[in-house]
């Protein structure tokens, strides 16, 4: 799904093509593991979508289903959903594990991009 005005602001991303977004990535990935059949995912997901817009340019965003794509929740230690992994330069920078209200979602990420222009 391609991101930008009228799309989602939060693509899916599968483990073929992870390490080379990842690798291309010019500012820190957000990493959303959730899977449809997870209810506090689905109350997370739009809160992914409004950081998203709301943080644009400091950091990127994905969504991954551990249904599809398990090796990625193996290879990132995924043990619960929803998980949300902010990956500089490939390595964890911070790590939220179930449902946060937006607020503290936001606090968690802040400090770890880079500052807004």
């Amino acid at each position: 799904m391609a991101k930008g005005e009228g799309a989602n602001m939060v693509a899916d991303l599968s483990e073929q093509e992870f390490d080379a977004t990842v690798a291309r990535a010019g500012r820190p990935i957000l990493v959303d593991f959730w899977a449809p059949w997870c209810g506090p995912c689905r109350m997370v997901s739009p809160l992914v979508e409004e950081l998203a817009e709301e943080l644009a340019g400091r950091m990127d965003a994905y969504k991954v289903n551990v249904d599809d794509n398990p090796g990625l929740a193996q290879r990132f230690g995924v043990q619960s959903i929803p998980t949300l992994l902010l990956l500089k330069e490939g390595q964890t920078a911070a790590r939220v594990v179930g449902y946060r209200p937006k607020a503290e979602l936001r606090r968690a990420l802040e400090d770890k991009l880079p500052v807004a222009n």
